[in-house]
C-alpha cells in the first residue's frame, strides 16, 4: 500500500477498507507518512466525509495507535465528558470538581484550542506551575488518591489522534464531522473510558452549525460508543453567544472560580447543574437526574466543589494561591470598556466572531505550537434578548498589543446586532 493511493482514493470519494485506515494511521505515528500528506488526506475527509464504517475503523485505529488504558482497578465506572468546543465554554473546570466532589471519581483527557474554540488544557495553564502531562500511572495514582484528573493526551496515548489534532487546527479540517468523532471516541475509547457524556455544540460559535448537523455527530459518536462497548449519552449545547461572559484563558479561569463559589453567569451555571446531573447518574452516585442536580446545587453551594478545584490544581503541581487568590492570575495591559452605541433588544452576539477576535489578540494559535497569551480576551455583558442602554457597558477588551485591540473593537461591535423589537432569549440546550 502506498498513502499517496489512499489519498487519491478519498479526493475521488471512495469508501476505505479497514486495512487502508490501519495502514494510513500505522504510518502516520511512525512518521513515514508525512504531516502534508495526512493534511491532504484530512481535506479530502473534509470535503467528501467517510461513512459510519469507515469512522468507526478510524476511530479504532486512532485509540490502538498508542496504550490502552484500564481504571477497572481503581473505579468502579470511568466516566467521562467531552465538548465538540465552543466559544467561552470552561464547563469542565466546574462540572468535574463538582462531580468529584460528590462522590464520583473523574479523570478527564484533554486538548488544547482548536480554531476559534478555546482549550481545556489552554485555560489550566494559566495557573503557574499546573502540569498536564501526566503519565498514566500518576493519571491512575491521582484518580485513587484525589478523586479528579485533568490533563493531556500523553505521548502513549491515542498518539496518532494527538498529532492529527494539531494539523487538523491549522489545515482548515477542524469542521470534519468524522474527524471529529474519530477523535473525540479514540481519546475517551484509549483513556478506558465506560460512559461518556458528550457536550454537543451547535450554532455561529460551534463547529456544527445546524442541528441537524449537531445531531448526526452525536449520532455518529453515541454508534461508536456502543460498537466500542461504551454507553454514550449526547446533549446538543447552544454556542450563537459565548457561555458565559468571560472568553479568554485566564478569564475564563476566574469565571470558573466565581462559579464554583456560587456566583457566575446564570446560562453557564444551569449548564454546569445539568451535565453535573448526568455524569452523576451515569456514575451511578444518583437514581435520576433531579437527584443528581440536587447534589451538584449542594456541591457548588456549600464550597465542597471549590474545595475539590484546589485539590486537583494542587495535585497537578498548580499554585494554588491562584486559586484562592485569582487577582494574581495573569492581567493584560491594556483594559478597554467598549459601551453600547445606541439602545436596543441584543439580537445576536456573534459567538464565531468573539471567538475569532480573542485568538486575534493572542488567546488562541494561528499555527501549529504557536505559544498563546493567556492574560488576553473579551468580557461580554449581555445574552441575546437583553435590553440594552445607549451607554451601558457591552464589553471589555483585555489585550497586550495596541494595534490588535484597535482591530478587534470593530469586530465585537458588529458581533453585537440591536434591534428595535422585543428578541427571545436563546435557549442553553436543544432537544436531540
Amino acid at each position: 500500500m502506498r498513502a499517496v493511493d489512499i489519498i487519491i482514493k478519498k479526493r475521488d470519494k471512495g469508501e476505505l477498507t479497514r486495512e487502508e485506515i490501519e495502514f494510513f494511521v500505522q504510518g502516520f505515528t511512525r512518521g513515514e507518512i508525512t504531516d502534508y500528506q495526512v493534511s491532504a488526506w484530512a481535506m479530502a475527509v473534509l470535503l467528501n466525509g467517510m461513512t459510519p464504517p469507515e469512522t468507526a475503523d478510524l476511530t479504532l485505529a486512532l485509540a490502538h495507535s498508542g496504550e490502552m488504558v484500564d481504571l477497572s482497578d481503581v473505579v468502579k465506572v470511568a466516566v467521562d465528558k467531552h465538548s465538540t468546543g465552543g466559544v467561552g465554554d470552561k464547563t469542565s473546570l466546574v462540572v468535574l470538581p463538582v462531580s468529584a466532589a460528590c462522590g464520583l471519581p473523574v479523570g478527564k483527557v484533554s486538548g488544547r484550542g482548536l480554531d476559534f474554540s478555546g482549550g481545556t488544557l489552554d485555560k489550566m495553564e494559566s495557573i503557574p506551575g499546573y502540569r498536564c502531562d501526566l503519565t498514566t500511572d500518576e493519571f491512575k495514582r491521582q484518580l485513587r488518591e484525589v478523586g479528579i484528573v485533568l490533563t493531556g493526551q500523553t505521548p502513549y496515548l491515542a498518539p496518532a489522534d494527538g498529532k492529527l489534532y494539531a494539523l487538523r487546527d491549522v489545515t482548515g479540517t477542524v469542521q470534519s464531522i468524522p474527524l471529529i468523532a474519530s477523535s473525540v471516541m479514540s481519546k475517551k475509547i484509549a483513556a478506558g473510558a465506560q460512559a461518556i457524556l458528550l457536550d454537543v455544540k451547535v450554532g455561529l460559535g460551534a463547529f456544527m452549525l445546524t442541528l441537524e448537523d449537531a445531531r448526526q455527530l452525536a449520532n455518529l459518536m453515541i454508534a461508536i460508543g456502543e460498537l466500542a462497548g461504551r454507553r454514550v449519552v449526547a446533549l446538543l449545547a447552544d454556542m450563537n453567544q459565548p457561555l458565559g461572559c468571560a472568553v479568554g484563558n485566564a478569564l475564563e479561569v476566574r469565571e470558573a472560580i466565581e462559579t464554583l463559589h456560587g456566583g457566575s453567569p446564570q446560562d453557564f451555571r444551569e449548564h454546569c447543574l445539568t451535565f453535573s446531573a448526568h455524569m452523576l447518574t451515569l456514575g451511578g452516585v444518583v437514581p435520576d437526574l433531579a437527584s443528581g442536580r440536587a447534589l451538584a446545587v449542594r456541591a457548588l453551594d456549600d464550597g465542597s466543589a471549590f474545595k475539590k478545584f484546589r485539590a486537583l490544581v494542587s495535585a497537578q503541581g498548580g499554585d494554588v494561591s491562584y486559586v484562592d487568590d485569582p487577582d494574581k492570575l495573569p492581567k493584560a495591559r491594556l483594559v478597554e470598556l467598549v459601551k453600547a452605541p445606541r439602545s436596543g433588544y441584543l439580537a445576536q452576539v456573534n459567538a464565531r466572531i468573539v471567538g475569532e477576535a480573542a485568538v486575534a489578540l493572542g488567546a488562541g494559535r494561528t499555527k501549529k505550537g504557536q505559544a498563546i497569551d493567556h492574560a488576553v480576551g473579551i468580557v461580554i455583558y449581555h445574552k441575546v434578548g437583553d435590553f440594552v442602554k445607549k451607554g451601558q457597558p457591552l464589553f471589555t477588551i483585555h489585550a497586550n498589543n495596541p494595534a490588535r485591540q484597535a482591530e478587534v473593537r470593530e469586530r465585537l461591535l458588529n458581533a453585537h446586532v440591536l434591534s428595535d423589537e422585543p428578541v427571545a432569549p436563546l435557549p442553553i440546550f436543544y432537544d436531540n
